[in-house]
């Protein structure tokens, strides 16, 4: 398999402010550009692009290709069942709505230590092996946010597990949050190939800062900027697939462009994207991912990755010197259709879903004294 995943998570949309008015054209031309270049693996969720991404990946892909041409993946989110019976009920609906027959991979969704007691409580991982005994699942494994310990724990109990899909790039590789280097090494020691995810650290790794800028393209100016964040995360031999949620025709024939015959980093490049990384992670107020988890259940309908991001561009700004950025406007035109930062009423659901696990209450609070005057 091609170590390049289509992340359908971050679609192309014919309305910005509707996240599940997917553009299913130009996601057919991706889909098209993808599987020409020979690449296979396709991922997605059922809260993916506003609930949209299952039936885009039927739309896009199921109903244009053979079976037998392209490898599917989704997951089973704890917030989405209540019993063993209602978990049945969403499997079935996950198998109409993508028209798969199969999903040749199947994850327990954002596995933490507040999920796990629930997956264990209805034995969700013997009921994965039980799917695959009726041929509907090919692979069983799970997707993870927490501890190098935990997740030790987890596949020593649980050694039938066939993968494991982390949160994995250079910003986060030493990061003390993520830890993404020592759960990576959790997973070699257990023999589990590694699925990527966010390698671009919701587009971070792809607008980076002047300075890191300028390392990365004084070593290969011919490459593109989040090119270094997909074969740094490619590099790490026990990589299987590494997903990127491409927005547009033009990410993707980027990513194509290089990973059609992808050669791993040298160690000195390796050692050079942990530099830039130091960099990086000096200049941003905000690590967040822009994964929406914390947007579908906001009873204020605060858009939080939005704001944050926003937040992280002026915080990057000499404000002292410029007084007033385009982002003040921006902020008030998104206002426009949403809750504004400050109508937080601190009910807590974002921080509850939130794979990074940042303080958004108190954050948003920053958010709301920097834009709401």
């Amino acid at each position: 398999m091609k170590k390049l995943g289509f992340g359908l998570m971050r679609m192309p949309l014919t309305d910005p402010k509707n996240d599940a008015a997917v553009d299913i054209e130009q996601v057919k031309r991706m889909v098209d550009l993808f599987m020409e270049k020979g690449f296979t693996y396709f991922d997605t969720a059922i809260m993916y692009n506003g609930f949209a991404s299952q039936r885009v990946a039927k739309e896009a892909l199921v109903d244009r290709y053979p079976r037998d041409r392209f490898t599917l993946a989704t997951k089973l989110h704890d917030a989405f069942f209540k019993d063993a019976a209602d978990r049945e009920r969403v499997f079935s609906e996950q198998l109409e709505q993508t028209g798969a027959g199969f999903f040749d991979y199947y994850l327990l969704h954002g596995i933490e230590a507040a999920s796990l007691p629930k997956f264990e409580e209805y034995d969700c991982f013997g009921w994965m092996q039980e799917k695959k005994a009726q041929g509907l699942i090919r692979h069983a494994g799970f997707s993870y946010h927490d501890t190098p310990e935990l997740l030790d724990e987890i596949l020593t109990k649980h050694p039938e597990t066939e993968f494991v899909q982390i949160q994995l790039n250079y910003l986060d590789w030493e990061s003390e949050w993520i830890q993404a280097r020592r759960v990576y090494e959790v997973c070699v020691k257990h023999g589990k190939p590694v699925i990527v995810m966010e390698p671009v650290k919701g587009g971070t790794l792809a607008n980076v800062p002047e300075e890191a800028e300028a390392i990365l393209k004084g070593a290969a100016p011919e490459m593109s900027v989040p090119s270094w964040a997909i074969r740094f995360a490619a590099s790490q031999e026990n990589v299987m697939v590494v997903l990127s949620g491409m927005s547009n025709v033009e990410q993707m024939a980027d990513n194509l462009s290089y990973m059609d015959d992808f050669k791993p980093l040298t160690a000195e490049e390796q050692a050079m994207t942990l530099r830039v990384a130091d960099i990086i992670n000096a200049q941003i107020a905000v690590p967040c991912t822009g994964c929406s988890y914390c947007t579908e259940g906001c009873p204020m309908r605060i858009p939080i990755p939005k704001y944050f991001s926003l937040y992280n561009e002026d915080m990057r700004e000499d404000l002292a010197q410029k007084g007033w950025t385009i982002n003040f406007t921006n902020y008030d035109k998104l206002a426009e259709s949403f809750g504004r930062a400050g109508d937080c009423i601190a009910c807590g659901q974002c921080e509850g879903v939130c794979p990074q696990h940042l303080p958004i209450i108190e954050t948003l609070k920053d958010v709301s004294a920097h834009f709401d005057h």
